[in-house]
């Protein structure tokens, strides 16, 4: 069977997966683009970037994956429900290249983008979106996106397969936490550390 994987997924010192204040001009909140300079630095975000673990573990985010599911707080900010032209926060051409299941309490019609990716609007737990991801992935991995609370809830209902989580030397104080509610997870996992020279720290969780 595909496995269920999260990749690249920032967090602060503090555990914060985003910052507080999400608007149509902030994504991340008060973060800013503060939880993923790491990866902009890298030579597969950008020509002349570095080459080194940092981009090693970047260029795993689309390896073998055939569908992503995420959730409406990285789809766009809040309120983009209200607006039927509304997009996501992506441009015309967004970096998944695959069928994306967006989970939101205001389902609307598919949305077909530049690249192959296609929007889907799901309102459903997280075992119901699993299945309709995996239809669509065919014997492909599939990617959960984000944010950090539809995450939280996939890793609470024990459907993460694997857990690539960058720890990065900031701290934002307040925002959406990755790890509330999960004391003891890591007993499901092996954990390992990898130190980068950008002061991040990847840490995998592998079922």
């Amino acid at each position: 069977m595909s496995l269920v994987r999260v990749q690249n997924f920032s967090i602060s010192l503090d555990g914060y997966g985003t910052g507080a204040g999400q608007s149509a001009d902030a994504h991340f909140g008060h973060a800013g683009d503060r939880l993923h300079q790491w990866m902009f630095a890298t030579r597969y975000w950008a020509a002349g970037g570095s080459g080194g673990v940092d981009d090693a573990f970047v260029r795993r985010f689309d390896d073998g994956i055939g569908a992503e599911i995420m959730g409406a707080g990285k789809f766009g900010h809040p309120g983009w429900h209200e607006d039927p032209d509304w997009k996501g926060a992506w441009g015309p051409n967004p970096p998944f290249h695959t069928p994306v299941f967006v989970l939101t309490h205001h389902p609307r019609e598919s949305i077909e983008m530049e690249g192959g990716t296609t929007f889907h609007f799901l309102d459903a737990p997280p075992a119901e979106a699993l299945a309709t991801a995996r239809q669509a992935a065919g014997d492909r991995d599939i990617r959960l996106g984000g944010g950090p609370t539809m995450i939280r809830d996939f890793l609470a209902a024990g459907l993460v397969d694997h857990l690539h989580v960058v720890v990065v030397p900031i701290v934002l104080g307040r925002g959406v936490r990755l790890w509330d509610g999960l004391e003891g997870v890591e007993k499901d996992y092996r954990v390992e550390a990898t130190s980068s020279p950008s002061a991040v720290t990847h840490l995998t969780f592998t079922r």
